[in-house]
């Protein structure tokens, strides 16, 4: 884990485990990821859709990130990427289907340190096959941003005007910097 968030503790939510305060701001974003996180992260959790990891003091959540499996269709960009005689209509990807940093911790670079974590632990702690992580990002210019600066691509570049972007982020890039 990178060195300023390996002061925190890392947890992996279960169904006994306390929540801690959390707030990701007031705009639209993050009212749906505060939510999310305090109301509906063990729901998933239960139903086995999510799970949700988090990062934490004594006395707050500082960030947390929710996973899933997903696939991402085959386009010729991801195509020329895959080197295999054997081309497949999906290949396999993890979803990261909710990411939050609490608005007292955005811009410690808390979430690209994270996104290092996620991509390290995908690429070295393999269980199965996965190739790519997606994320439906807000079509907000600071979170495009934030995701194109940490190696994230358009999937669609059709959906400039829908309320998410959908993105994903090669792991081979990860394996091979």
């Amino acid at each position: 884990m990178p060195n300023s968030i390996s002061k925190y503790k890392f947890i992996r939510l279960d169904f006994n485990h306390k929540l801690k305060p959390f707030d990701c701001g007031d705009n639209e974003a993050g009212i749906d990821l505060t939510d999310f996180f305090i109301n509906q992260s063990k729901d998933y959790l239960k139903q086995l859709l999510a799970v949700t990891y988090i990062l934490e003091t004594k006395n707050e959540t500082i960030a947390y990130y929710s996973v899933m499996n997903d696939r991402i269709e085959r386009t010729k960009k991801i195509n020329k990427s895959i080197p295999n005689k054997k081309r497949y209509a999906a290949y396999p990807a993890v979803k990261i289907g909710r990411f939050g940093v609490d608005k007292d911790h955005q811009r410690e670079n808390i979430g690209t340190q994270l996104f290092d974590y996620i991509k390290y632990s995908f690429t070295n702690n393999i269980k199965t096959g996965c190739r790519f992580i997606t994320i439906d990002a807000y079509n907000e210019p600071n979170v495009l941003k934030f995701y194109e600066k940490n190696g994230f691509f358009y999937t669609d570049p059709e959906d400039e005007l829908e309320e998410t972007r959908s993105m994903y982020f090669d792991l081979m890039d990860y394996v091979l910097s």
